[in-house]
């Protein structure tokens, strides 16, 4: 992974200064103090990048972006310096994947039955950093969401989601699940029925622990009280070349026993689906594909 974040870091430096953008630091705003402050090339100045918008592709995403930022989804935490600064920032990159698709349903609806033709149902919503309840004990009583959702109507009045989880210059490392939430990960997941022998204890504790309940998270809606979701699939989005979710994901699909709610994808095959505008597809590969 060194050689491949390495080459990512300079790749958005490259790009920052072949468009005439101006350099970032560590920390992202500099203290007041004068304290030492790190030149970062994959990051812009704070300042600059909100008032231009210039982490973002095209009006319509930076649209998106400035919509998703000016409101506040109950109990959630959003790092905003990252997602206007840091040219690296997962999140940031979900805008860019898909904010043209929230601004054009239609568009949003051909591109999701492109990537996933088994999908039922027609597009209604694209939402970011989305979570149905964070800290609502009739989900998972955690603060986890989504980078991206798009929800989709059907016919009979209750709805279905596709949930992507956006990777690109991250790590994956081990991580524990605070003991008082566990057992209602456990109910979630017995009741889900998706999952094999075993899996509890490859996912807890793990490396894995992550994407288990972001999986989590999609079943527990479909599992809610209120019966308003009737299908729905858990999407990881990842570059070929990042061998951390390359490897996790295979290692997470083998635990399944039921694979129609859990839907890797790389971003090289969601850009070669040809799911997006030839225009935006192109930036997109300019952006994050180093070459």
């Amino acid at each position: 992974m060194t050689e491949f974040r390495r080459t990512l870091r300079f790749h958005q430096a490259r790009w920052r200064q072949a468009r005439g953008h101006p350099i970032g630091t560590q920390p992202i705003v500099p203290k007041p103090d004068g304290g030492e402050a790190r030149l970062v090339g994959s990051r812009l100045p704070l300042d600059y990048a909100r008032e231009t918008g210039a982490n973002f592709l095209t009006p319509a995403v930076l649209e998106q972006v400035r919509a998703r930022t000016s409101s506040k989804e109950p109990n959630q935490s959003f790092d905003h310096q990252r997602l206007w600064a840091d040219l690296l920032w997962a999140p940031s990159m979900s805008f860019n994947l898909f904010g043209d698709l929230a601004a054009d349903l239609g568009l949003a609806d051909r591109a999701i039955h492109t990537w996933w033709p088994d999908v039922p149902g027609t597009v209604s919503d694209v939402r970011f950093a989305h979570s149905p309840g964070r800290f609502d004990a009739d989900y998972l009583g955690n603060l986890i969401d989504f980078d991206a959702a798009f929800v989709l109507d059907f016919n009979d009045g209750t709805k279905g989601i596709v949930a992507v989880d956006v990777k690109y210059h991250d790590l994956i490392k081990r991580e524990i699940p605070k003991p008082t939430r566990l057992a209602r990960y456990l109910e979630v997941t017995e009741r889900s029925g998706v999952f094999g022998p075993g899996s509890v204890e490859a996912v807890n504790g793990t490396d894995l622990l992550v994407m288990w309940l972001e999986h989590l998270l999609l079943l527990s809606m479909l599992q809610h009280p209120s019966g308003t979701w009737s299908w729905g699939r858990y999407v990881v989005v990842h570059p070929t070349g990042n061998s951390d979710f390359t490897g996790a994901t295979g290692r997470y699909r083998d635990l399944l026993v039921e694979h129609s709610t859990f839907a890797p994808l790389t971003t090289e095959d969601l850009l070669d689906a040809g799911a997006l505008p030839s225009s935006a597809e192109g930036a997109l590969r300019q952006r994050y594909l180093s070459v």
